[in-house]
């Protein structure tokens, strides 16, 4: 996958992105970071063909994007949002959502790698279970092993998490990494992060000022660079420190 030169805006006087060039290889995985407004969640919208791109391109092993149906495009895409949307249905239901003719198997499977599975056993009904309006009977971190269960189970190429784990505590989060990790392997994965400790494995990491690419390496690169990267590492480990004290 490829974001070649990607200009793009809403409104004509108001650019959101400035030459974004990069290439996700298949089987790696790309971070982008930065402050809010960067311009970062405006990628997988673009990616999504919400949006067109106003200049640029951006291509899938080498198609323009524009050039083949968004049926086509979306099914080769899995994402896992920030807020996870769920139907007031049973959990088999909520996850069969991104491939209804999935064998109660391959579901298994799925939940196993998400880390879903030996919590959906364990309820009385186990995957019969209604999970409420929007999830509610669900905590945030389960909300999250379905969206990561759902995505493994479509089998996309390409992988999008966008900021998945924002919303969860520390200790949730250590257990959805390690599903992320799991879900990732074989795929092209775009990972939108606001927390660094999610993405110090990325092969490349690009920080966006400004719909800009500002710096791009490995964590390790990015750290020794002692830019902007750094500066936000060195702040968000500061604020774990203060909770940790709390």
């Amino acid at each position: 996958m490829r974001f070649e030169h990607v200009d793009f805006a809403y409104q004509p006087e108001r650019s959101i992105l400035h030459d974004v060039d990069f290439i996700i290889p298949p089987g790696h995985k790309v971070a982008v970071v930065g402050h809010s407004g960067a311009g970062k969640s405006t990628l997988a919208r673009l990616l999504f063909r919400f949006y067109d791109v106003t200049g640029g391109r951006i291509l899938i092993d080498g198609q323009d994007i524009r050039d083949v149906s968004q049926t086509s495009l979306r099914a080769a895409i899995g994402i896992v949002p920030q807020d996870t949307v769920l139907f007031n249905e049973s959990i088999e239901y909520n996850l069969r959502y991104a491939r209804p003719d999935a064998s109660f198997d391959e579901v298994i499977e799925a939940a196993r790698l998400a880390q879903l599975h030996d919590f959906v056993v364990s309820l009385p009904e186990g995957y019969e279970t209604r999970v409420g309006e929007r999830g509610l009977k669900l905590s945030g971190g389960e909300k999250q092993r379905v969206a990561i269960a759902r995505a493994i189970l479509k089998r996309p190429q390409i992988l999008i998490f966008d900021e998945a784990t924002s919303a969860l505590d520390s200790h949730a989060e250590q257990a959805i990494l390690g599903a992320l990790k799991q879900a990732s392997r074989g795929h092209s994965t775009l990972v939108i992060a606001h927390r660094l400790s999610t993405i110090v494995d990325a092969e490349q990491i690009l920080v966006m000022d400004a719909g800009r690419i500002i710096e791009r390496g490995t964590h390790q690169e990015l750290l020794a660079a002692q830019g902007r990267y750094a500066e936000m590492w060195a702040l968000q480990q500061k604020e774990r420190a203060e909770e940790g004290e709390a």
